[in-house]
Formats: C-alpha cells, sequence, structure tokens
C-alpha cells in the first residue's frame, strides 16, 4: 500500500470512527449542556483513531462489517479519552496541552474535567450492553481498563515516578507499566473486532495477541518521540516525561536503544499479524509500519 493509499485508510477511518461516536454519544446541548459540551470537546479535538480503526479493520478481516463494528470502536475511544482527560489533570501529569489544544480541565475546570471522565467511562459501557454481544464486549473492556490494565498501569506509573530516586526502572519494569497502560487497550480493540465478527476463541486470543504487541511498539515510540518530537507536530507538551523522572523505555535503555526496541517490538506486532491468517492483512500491515514511522 501506497502512502497516499495509507492517508486515505487512516483519514476514512478517523471520519468513520467520528461519525460512530456521534451516533453513540447524546448531543452536546443535552442536559446538563456543560458536561456534554466538555465530553464532545475532549472526544473532537483531533487524534489518531488508531483504536476504533483496529475494531474495524480486525472486524472485517474475520468477515464482520464496519457497520457491526461501530458501536464497540466508540466505546474504546470513549474510555481511551477518559484516560487521556484524567491523566492531563493537575494531580496526575498536570499537562495544558493534548492534541494541540488545551487540554480539558484548562479550557473548563477541573471538576468538570473529571466529570467528563467519569462520563465517557460509564457511557462506553452503556454502548456495549446493548450490543448482541455485549455481555463479552463488556467483559473486555473492561478488564483491559481496570486495575489490570490501565488504572494498574497509572498506579504503577505513579509509584516508579514516587521511586525515581532510587534510579530509572529498568525495561522489564517498564514494559510491565506499558503493557497494562497502553497495549492492554489496544489488546481490547482487536480482540473486540473479532468477538464482533463472530469469531471462536482461538481467533479472539490471536487478535488480542497482535493487539498488544502493536500496543507496546506504539508505547516504545511515544516514548522515543517525548525526546525527540516538538509541541507542534506531536499536540501535546514533549520531554515532559525526562523533566520529571517518569519511567520511560528511552529512560531504562537509552534513546537508541528505545529505537532498537521499538523495531523489535513491531516485528513482533507483524508476526502476531501472520498468526491470524487473515485473507488480506495489507491494511493492517501498513498500520503497522505506520505505528513504527510516525511522527506524532
Amino acid at each position: 500500500m501506497s502512502t497516499s493509499r495509507l492517508d486515505t485508510l487512516l483519514a476514512e477511518g478517523r471520519a468513520w470512527a467520528d461519525d460512530a461516536l456521534k451516533c453513540a454519544l447524546p448531543d452536546q446541548e443535552a442536559h446538563p449542556e456543560r458536561l456534554h459540551r466538555a465530553m464532545h470537546y475532549a472526544l473532537f479535538g483531533g487524534g489518531k483513531r488508531l483504536r476504533p480503526i483496529l475494531v474495524r479493520l480486525l472486524c472485517e478481516g474475520l468477515g464482520g462489517s464496519a457497520e457491526a463494528a461501530g458501536p464497540a470502536a466508540a466505546a474504546i475511544e470513549m474510555v481511551h479519552t477518559y484516560s487521556l482527560v484524567h491523566d492531563d489533570l493537575p494531580c496526575m501529569d498536570d499537562d495544558a496541552l493534548r492534541r494541540g489544544r488545551p487540554t480539558v480541565h484548562v479550557a473548563f475546570d477541573e471538576a468538570t474535567a473529571v466529570l467528563v471522565g467519569d462520563a465517557l467511562l460509564t457511557h462506553a459501557f452503556t454502548v456495549l450492553a446493548g450490543e448482541e454481544a455485549g455481555a463479552q464486549l463488556v467483559q473486555v473492556l473492561s478488564n483491559a481498563a481496570g486495575p489490570a490494565g490501565m488504572v494498574g498501569g497509572q498506579m504503577i506509573d505513579l509509584v516508579l515516578e514516587l521511586e525515581a530516586g532510587a534510579g530509572p526502572a529498568g525495561r522489564d519494569a517498564v514494559e510491565d507499566l506499558h503493557d497494562r497502560k497502553t497495549a492492554a487497550l489496544f489488546g481490547a480493540a482487536t480482540e473486540m473486532g473479532a468477538i464482533v465478527a463472530g469469531a471462536d476463541a482461538g481467533v479472539r486470543g490471536r487478535a488480542r495477541a497482535f493487539g498488544r504487541a502493536l500496543g507496546l511498539a506504539f508505547q516504545a515510540v511515544d516514548d522515543v518521540l517525548d525526546v525527540t518530537g516538538d509541541a507542534g507536530t506531536l499536540g501535546k507538551t514533549p520531554g515532559k516525561d525526562a523533566s520529571l523522572e517518569r519511567a520511560t523505555l528511552v529512560a531504562a535503555v537509552g534513546l537508541e536503544g528505545g529505537r532498537r526496541r521499538a523495531e523489535r517490538l513491531t516485528a513482533e506486532a507483524r508476526d502476531a499479524l501472520d498468526a491470524l491468517s487473515l485473507a488480506d492483512p495489507g491494511p493492517l500491515q501498513e498500520l503497522i509500519a505506520f505505528v513504527l514511522h510516525r511522527s506524532r
């Protein structure tokens, strides 16, 4: 697939994901209006939409339809966005910039940002509960978002930050953090796509393994970009991980080591995709290449 075709795939995927979100959300004028305006602000301020695109591509690759994948895709993007809203709060990462715009607590206020995160998280499960495979989808997404996944990863991140004075965390500790905080949701996206397509347990497991491998590669690249990128390109504050002595792959193994590890993790994602034996793996192969070579 050429660069122009990849650009088209991503642009169409983002537009499709936005439509799925609009179908799943109350109008921003709904009561209470301030809450719903802030929810829309958080969700529609840009973003790559990789997780909903993964839901769709896995679903279609296994014989399902984009229409069927819509609710699951919307739900996982709501959960991802809730995590960003809460991560940006002063009590967490204290970031003022997200996707090139003021973060929710800056654009509105802290209390509204907390409620926006709460609303996005809970509404995601309302959306899934109405689906034919709702119980399975809820189980997968809640496991990825909860103490075994993102929330647990955030707690590990906070603990490692408190212990930063004892020296940088090792690679294994960093990748455990990445697996929970980032890869778990990527794995949920790919497994949810397989569930919507009606795949059996074996295929679901292989889909989840592919997503988690891709998520680890994505986060490894993210750690490198925090050192090498700029705010205009990244759409968020660069260099903050180093300034706060956070546990990152670059802190553990250096910049070049981080780049090499990102390449290795990308190769593992390719192997995991091959294990799925999709009839047309091309779009997902290009998505893997995008994750490794992206600039934001």
